[in-house]
């Protein structure tokens, strides 16, 4: 029998994401405190948006944070970065070039 441990970002007794890392979950737990300060702030933008639409937003700049920062310092943001390849997406790449190469 395994024994699996698992974080789970719960706000407002709502369970929000489960994670396998206690860094990753601090992390999801931090952007959302971002998100909430948002909200607030949004609330009394007087632009006419839904709860759901001041929600979705803060949510997304909350997610973005970092690039908001620099853009609000005057900067460019931070050019995005292509996601790392996984090891077994890394390795299937090889694999079909190998075969690849023996059929040429």
């Amino acid at each position: 029998m395994a024994v699996i441990v698992k974080y789970v970002v719960e706000r407002n007794g709502v369970e929000r994401m489960t994670f396998t890392s206690k860094k990753e979950a601090d992390a999801y737990d931090k952007m959302l405190d971002v998100a909430e300060a948002l909200e607030g702030m949004l609330d009394k933008v007087d632009v006419p948006l839904s709860e759901q639409q001041v929600e979705s937003l803060a949510l997304e700049m909350a997610k973005y944070k970092d690039d908001f920062i620099s853009v609000l310092k005057g900067t460019k943001p931070s050019a995005e970065k292509e996601p790392k390849k996984s090891a077994k997406k890394a390795e299937e790449d090889s694999e079909d070039k190998v075969t690849a190469i023996k059929q040429a």
